[in-house]
């Protein structure tokens, strides 16, 4: 009987030993599988991370490689057009025209052809009219340049005046208007409709229209845009009379680099030819940049 209790004591105390050894093992094998993938996605996100890096700066190696080659473009340009002198372009092309058109005449009276007529096959009849009007006209321009007369000479201004005259027409058409209204009202004006349906305004007495003794005109009250018109006119005709003083004169408002008149026509040639070269040395002189 003793025997038998403490057999069956000894085969409690196995399973109870059993059944806390298992939960043991299953306890300790849980962290070792959670630290496995910990560190899988620390080395993935490492490496994720690097080649991220190594993207943007390859991008950033190329972003930088076009910039030097378009900056290195930019500069051969800039210098080409630093070279290139402006005038000298025209004048060459100027005088390629002048030796094609020589050259084809040439070639058209070798030939026994008429060359103005041969011109003329590439242009219609208007266009040939428009052109011999237009070189008429500037032949007259450039023979009308000398002085001849003030008369001549204030009719030139204000021929030139009459070019850039703009007048404002709505503006106009609206004091018209108005004018006719304020006449119409005070009985000066009388409004008659003819047999098509059109208005006429009739003047009784004849004071509407301006006559010579009309005095009208000094109640006129121009706007501000005008007035401001009329003072930048007097000044582009101030200015451009001092010009042509300074020109009669030989004034000249830069700086003297010369000695006597034989100097300066001397620094002028040399300004004609080596300005584009020295322009950019000079002006760090006076701004003081230079070193």
């Amino acid at each position: 009987m003793v025997q038998t209790r403490k057999a069956e004591k000894s085969a409690k105390d196995e399973a109870s030993e059993e059944y806390i050894e298992q939960p043991i093992e299953t306890i300790s094998d849980t962290p070792d599988t959670s630290s496995e993938n910990k560190a899988g996605s620390k080395a993935d996100d490492g490496a994720s991370k690097s080649r991220d890096r190594m993207e943007r700066f390859k991008a950033l190696q190329a972003r930088a490689k076009s910039a030097t080659e378009r900056n290195l473009k930019e500069t051969a340009a800039e210098s080409q057009r630093l070279t290139t002198d402006p005038a000298l372009l025209n004048t060459l092309s100027r005088k390629h025209a002048f030796a094609s058109h020589n050259l084809l005449k040439a070639d058209t009276e070798a030939a026994g052809e008429d060359f103005e007529r041969k011109r003329a096959w590439d242009w219609t009849v208007d266009e040939s009219e428009k052109w011999d009007k237009r070189m008429a006209k500037k032949q007259r321009h450039r023979d009308d340049v000398a002085f001849k007369d003030y008369t001549q000479d204030a009719r030139k201004v204000y021929k030139r005046q009459m070019r850039e005259l703009q007048p404002n027409l709505d503006s106009y058409e609206k004091d018209k208007m108005a004018a006719i209204e304020k006449a119409a009202a005070n009985g000066d004006l009388e409004i008659v409709e003819t047999e098509d349906g059109e208005m006429i305004a009739v003047d009784k007495n004849g004071s509407f229209y301006s006559t010579a003794d009309s005095t009208g005109f000094t109640e006129s009250k121009p706007d501000r845009a005008a007035v401001d018109r009329l003072v930048n006119d007097l000044q582009k005709a101030e200015e451009a009379r001092l010009k042509k003083r300074k020109e009669r004169r030989g004034d000249d408002d830069s700086d003297v680099t010369y000695i006597n008149e034989k100097n300066k026509q001397f620094n002028m040639k040399l300004a004609r030819f080596y300005n584009k070269y020295t322009t950019e040395i000079r002006d760090s002189f006076e701004r003081g940049t230079m070193i």
